[in-house]
């Protein structure tokens, strides 16, 4: 890293925090919980929330890609907006803004009704992006700054698997409740709500109270990451590092059902279970990871090790021909484990740049990296339709092996942060 770009500060009188368990590290948890909650109820109760607002099947998916376009979106853009607010106005700010925005959005998406329903779908879900852009970039940087370095992984790691649990609650709270998807809206939204209440006792970073006070200091300069080469060059290998869990999650799983078919797998395979497994099995691989760089004191030797994971897991799912479904969605468990890395991404990310940027990067990674799932998902259908003309199941495979590579690639270039002091700031 060049020394010329980021410049130490001193934080004369903050204490770091020492408890681990303390209240930023349970509301950053509980409001990524909802984050994830909502993220992924959506794609749960999309079909049966479409069929009941009038619309036919055909209408349903050409609706439902809008939606998920309309929410990624929202998700792109908030992220750029909310890390720029995290470094400008604070991360508590940004942390409780989001979880109010989404919250509302959330109960919105549960009241829409009428002729004009799908065009108040539409701008909800885009509303609900936008603030679930920025809870966890926020919470991460929030964890990471009042906790000391030899805590600061496992406050992150409490933080994504906690977090991440949302998803198997969201699967579980749909199949309670079957038809009735405005009360799993509902459920959301005042979880979120609920969770405000807990501002009284959160602290803000000292660090960032500290650089506040200074002059001089540029704050949430989102173009600073495209005026020096080594820092954009980090800023790029922060986010092809999480290539591997989008396209684990997003082709593998979220299509598992066409896959298991054109491999003979016995029996019907359910998407939505299959997210289910996948995420819950991702919560035990964030613990694993995370726990595990505090043994081995490296944030890169825990990617090396779950890289080669997803490689072995992913080879096992093209290998599955003609298994029982039990099998198969054990393959998917495996899958969902190996790419259980998602705390220690976003915590590289965190820690990678200056305290005057640091929300801005690590809000802004994550939801590039979702991002990524657009490209990845050309890659896949490109290779199908063009010249190479390969199989459904060669280009799946083709794909994966191109996703892992990139990451290996990005995570051998990017520097270690295990025990990096992050009090300064990118010059």
């Amino acid at each position: 890293m060049k020394t010329d770009t980021k410049v130490p500060v001193t934080q004369a009188g903050v204490k770091p925090a020492v408890s681990l368990l303390n209240a930023a590290v349970i509301v950053a948890s509980l409001g990524y919980f909802v984050d994830i909650y909502d993220l992924l109820l959506f794609g749960i109760i999309r079909i049966k929330s479409l069929a009941s607002l009038g619309l036919n099947p055909e209408q349903i998916e050409s609706v439902g890609l809008q939606l998920i376009n309309v929410q990624m979106l929202g998700l792109l853009v908030g992220g750029i907006i909310w890390g720029i607010l995290g470094d400008k106005k604070g991360r508590l700010s940004v942390l409780f803004g989001s979880i109010l925005l989404y919250s509302v959005a959330n109960i919105a998406n549960g009241l829409i009704s009428g002729d004009n329903a799908i065009m108040w779908y539409m701008i909800w879900r885009f509303v609900a992006g936008l603030g679930l852009a920025g809870e966890l970039g926020a919470g991460i940087t929030l964890v990471s700054e009042i906790l000391p370095k030899e805590k600061r992984g496992l406050g992150t790691m409490i933080v994504a698997s906690v977090g991440i649990s949302g998803a198997v609650v969201a699967y579980f709270v749909s199949k309670a409740l079957g038809d009735n998807w405005r009360v799993c809206y509902f459920i959301g939204g005042g979880l979120g709500l609920a969770l405000l209440l807990l501002r009284v006792s959160v602290v803000e970073s000292g660090m960032f109270k500290n650089i506040q006070q200074q002059e001089g200091i540029s704050r949430g300069n989102y173009f600073k990451f495209f005026t020096d080469k080594e820092r954009l060059l980090r800023y790029i290998k922060c986010i092809l590092i999480g290539l591997p869990t989008w396209y684990v999650v997003g082709i593998l799983v979220s299509f598992s059902d066409r896959f298991a078919e054109k491999m003979g797998v016995e029996g019907s395979i359910d998407p939505g279970r299959a997210i289910m497994i996948c995420y819950a099995c991702l919560t035990l691989g964030d613990l694993a990871s995370g726990y595990i760089s505090q043994v081995m004191k490296s944030r890169k030797k825990v990617l090396y090790i779950f890289y080669t994971l997803t490689l072995i897991s992913v080879l096992l799912y093209f290998r599955a021909y003609g298994v029982s479904e039990t099998v198969f969605y054990s393959i998917i468990g495996l899958m969902g484990f190996s790419v259980g890395f998602w705390a220690i991404f976003v915590t590289v990310s965190a820690e990678q740049f200056g305290t005057n940027v640091r929300a801005t990067a690590a809000t802004t990674v994550p939801n590039f990296a979702r991002g990524m799932l657009n490209i990845i998902s050309l890659l896949f259908v490109m290779l199908q339709k063009t010249v190479f003309g390969l199989s459904y199941l060669q280009s799946g495979l083709i794909t994966g092996l191109v996703c892992i590579a990139i990451a290996f690639i990005a995570a051998i270039r990017i520097d270690e942060t295990f025990g990096k002091d992050l009090n300064y700031v990118e010059k």
